[in-house]
Order: structure tokens, then sequence, then C-alpha cells
């Protein structure tokens, strides 16, 4: 990427309402595919490590690095969109995860296909950041939720159908199949971004800082390969606690770097905005609880009742279609009352079908959680964007590039957390449930009828904590306020 040899170009201007849709409707087009992709390759798993001959352990790293080079690379966004413009961005952004998916797709060994993960997870980590602030850059404050809440329907409605389609591919097909399928639409939103994208955003060329990339790549890596590892490792294994050691002890060096630094990469006073802080905090929070039925109820499904990953897939479906749809409504309805509301009565559906969940058993029906997480969506369909937008509403435009690297990665740290933290408290659950109710002289069936009892416990009780982060998260909307100003002072 070269910039300021970019020229006239990609100089920042104001675009016209039909320029503005255009580049929306190209950056949604790339955000889906990347979200769609991020989902697609865990219901394909098991199917991946049968063909390439490699076992579980080995096989997890197609997703765990996926999700390290994300989180190492959101940190540094801020400082991408700082000396790139929009358009150089995006092409990168698109032209890299091309590039790995059709990597993944050819790939003949394990090996190969690690290697275009990696390529797809670059571009990516790039793409989430960049299209927030681009809704940022081109709409008033008046307009933002609207536009946050379109931009929305990708976010949500892709990492639900996800599931889904990736079981009806891998039931049917080969599971390149998968990559066969996403790479046409990055290539069309490829060529669309080359014709149509503009730059929306201000370059300033900040030099780069070698050592605060290093510490942020180590920091947060390290935090992250620690959280996602825990959950099936186990919190003491010697890995686990080296990485968190020496994560968190780099990331307050990082820290500590960047407030000494005149023009550090990833700006920490962006807390000193009151608000910002507030919906960071609630998202973190709404995180964790979030991926509560995104890891349980498959587990639930296709572990202890049998079902196959297409039925588990399904059953997420019509929740991810209620969620499209109603992503651009909440969007209009923040624009004229704010988060407050919209996230105080999203919370307490939230907290209510969480909780329902807690009573799952072997005789819960497949119609009745259908309702639920549908229910569920419904209530979280108010939340993500909104809260979001509230917070970055918050900051000056300044600013814009550094809040919504924070909050992308604040989000990326708190799934890690969240999801290690729920696996340990459901094998934790079911090992205690288990070894409680366990009677010499057992036979085969009570063994096995133990067994799936235990887990379904384990299961509840991770629903009773995730229940818990959504009910702090409620009392925290209370909280939040409708704040107009744009100054460049910290909100007080």
């Amino acid at each position: 990427m070269s910039n300021k040899a970019q020229g006239v170009e990609d100089s920042a201007s104001p675009l016209t309402s039909s320029q503005r849709k255009i580049v929306v409707a190209v950056m949604i087009m790339g955000a889906f595919v990347a979200i769609l992709n991020q989902t697609l390759i865990n219901v394909a798993l098991p199917k991946i490590m049968e063909d390439l001959h490699i076992n579980p352990s080995v096989g997890q790293w197609l997703t765990t690095v996926y999700m390290l080079v994300n989180g190492v690379l959101i940190p540094i966004t801020a400082f991408l969109m700082e000396r790139y413009s929009t358009r150089q961005l995006f092409l990168t952004a698109m032209g890299s995860f091309a590039i790995g998916t059709l990597v993944c797709a050819l790939a003949p060994i394990f090996e190969v296909l690690m290697i275009g993960r990696i390529i797809q997870a670059i571009g990516a980590g790039i793409m989430m950041p960049l299209m927030t602030v681009v809704i940022l850059s081109s709409f008033p404050y008046e307009k933002r939720g609207a536009a946050m809440g379109t931009v929305g329907i990708a976010m949500v409605f892709a990492p639900a159908v996800g599931p889904t389609l990736s079981g009806w591919l891998v039931q049917n097909y080969h599971w390149s199949s998968l990559f066969y399928v996403v790479l046409p639409i990055a290539l069309i939103s490829f060529v669309f971004g080359l014709i149509y994208m503009r730059n929306v955003t201000e370059q300033t060329f900040p030099k780069v800082n070698i050592p605060s990339v290093i510490l942020s790549t180590i920091g947060f890596g390290g935090l992250l390969y620690g959280f996602s590892s825990a959950g099936t490792n186990g919190w003491t294994d010697p890995v686990v606690l080296g990485s968190l050691i020496v994560g968190a002890v780099v990331l307050v060096w990082f820290i500590v770097l960047q407030n000494r630094l005149d023009v550090p990469i990833l700006r920490f006073d962006v807390f000193s905005y009151k608000m910002f802080s507030l919906t960071t905090i609630i998202n973190i929070v709404l995180t964790m609880a979030m991926f509560s039925a995104m890891i349980l109820v498959p587990l639930y499904l296709q572990n202890v009742r049998g079902f196959s990953p297409l039925e588990s897939g399904l059953l997420l479906l019509p929740g991810a279609i209620l969620m499209g749809i109603m992503s651009p409504i909440t969007g209009k309805i923040f624009d004229k009352v704010g988060a407050r509301w919209l996230a105080v009565v999203g919370l307490g559906i939230t907290t209510w079908t969480t909780w329902d969940f807690a009573q799952l058993d072997l005789e819960t029906t497949y119609t009745h959680m259908i309702i639920i997480y549908s229910l569920r969506m419904f209530g979280m369909s108010m939340l993500m964007m909104p809260i979001m937008t509230a917070g970055l509403n918050a900051l000056p435009n300044r600013l814009n590039s550094h809040g919504t690297a924070m909050a992308n990665t604040m989000r990326q740290m708190s799934g890690a957390i969240g999801t290690a933290f729920l696996v340990t408290v459901m094998t934790n659950s079911a090992k205690a449930y288990g070894e409680s109710h366990a009677t010499a002289g057992m036979d085969k069936e009570a063994i096995v009828h133990l067994g799936q009892v235990s887990q379904v416990q384990g299961i509840n009780d991770a629903f009773v904590v995730a229940t818990g982060f959504s009910l702090i998260a409620f009392v925290l909307a209370f909280f939040i306020r409708k704040d107009s100003s744009l100054d460049e002072q910290p909100n007080t």
C-alpha cells in the first residue's frame, strides 16, 4: 500500500447521498463474507480432521489462528486508518481475504489450509473496524443509528446463518465447498470496491512505532491465546498460564508506552469519555453472555440430544432472520430515543430467555428451544449496535478510529474470556454432578443416562452464570444517556 502517492483520488471528501449508499453497501458485503467465513468452519472441523488425518488439538488451530490474527491486527487498525486511505485498506483487506479463501479451497494438506486461514484473517481483521469508522465518518450524528443498524444485518445475520449453511454443505459436499461459496462474494466485493470505494477518513501519515506493534501483538495475542485455550486445556495448564502472564505483563508495558508517545498507535485516553467507558463495559459483559447460547445450545443439541449439525444450525436460523430484520429498525429507534431504553428492554428480554435456557432437561422440545432462542435474538437486536454506537458517538471525530479499534479489541477479548469461563463452568459442573450421583454396580444404560444428565446440568449451570452477566449489563444500561455533544473534551 502506498500512501501519499495515491494522490487526489484518495483525498478525503464529503460523499453525496448516492455515493454514501454505494460505499456502505460495498462495506456490508465485505463484512458479511468476512464474518460468515468465521463461523462456517466450526461445523466442518470434524470432516476436515478426518480428511486431512489430523487430531482435534491440531485441527482446532484452524479456528484459533484465525481469532489470534484478528486479535493482534484490530488494535493497530487505528494506526492503519490514519496512515492509509479507506480505499487502500478496503482493497488490501478484501484482496487478502479472497487470496486466503482460494488457498483454503485448494489446500491439499493441513499446513496449506492454515496458511490460507492466516491470510484470510489478515483481511477480516482490517475489515471490521474499517467498516465502523467509515459509517461514523460518512453519516451525521443524528443518522448514525440507522446506518449502524443496517450494517448490523451483516454482523448479526452472518454468524447465525453460518452453521446452517456449513452443516448443509458438509453433509452434501466436500468441505472445500465452504470456501468456494465464499470466494465469489469476496471477489465481487473487491471489484465493487475497486470501482466505487472512496476515501472518507483523514490521513495524518503517522510514523510506525515498531516497539508498539511488537508489544501489541505479544500482549493481545498472549491473552487471547491463553483464554481461548483455557476452556479445553484447563486454567492450570503451563502453556495457558504462561500465555496469560506474558500477555498481561506485555500489555501493561504497551499501555505505559502508548501513554508516553506523542502519536500512539492506540489511544487509551478514549476511556476518559465516561459514556464510551460505560458502553464498553456493558458490551464486554454482554458479549460474554451472548457467547453462552452460541456455544452451549449446539453442544446440548448434538452431544446430548443427538441432533445433526444441520438440525442444530436450523434451530438458530429463525432467530438470525428476526435479528436481521430488527437491526435497521432498532437503529432508527436509536436515532430518535437513544440507547438507554433499547438496552433496558433488550437486556430484560435477554436475561429472561438466558434464564429459561438454564432449565433444560432431556425432554425439552426442539420447538420450545426455537421460540426461546428467537426471543433471545430479538432482545439482542436492541443491544449490540445501539450500545456500541452510543459509546462511539460520545467521542470526537478525531478519535473515531481509536474508539472503534478499542471497542472491537475489547469485544474480541471478552468473547475469548466468556467462552473459556463458560466452558470451564460447564465442564466442572458436569464432572461434579456425575461424580456425586455415580453408584457402584451401575449398568451401561444407567452410566450413559447419568452422562447425559451430567452434561445437561453443566450446560444449565453455565447458563445461570450467563444470566448473571446479562443481569449486570441490565443494571448498567440504566446509566446510559443520550449525549448529543461532540466536543473535544471528555464528557462529564
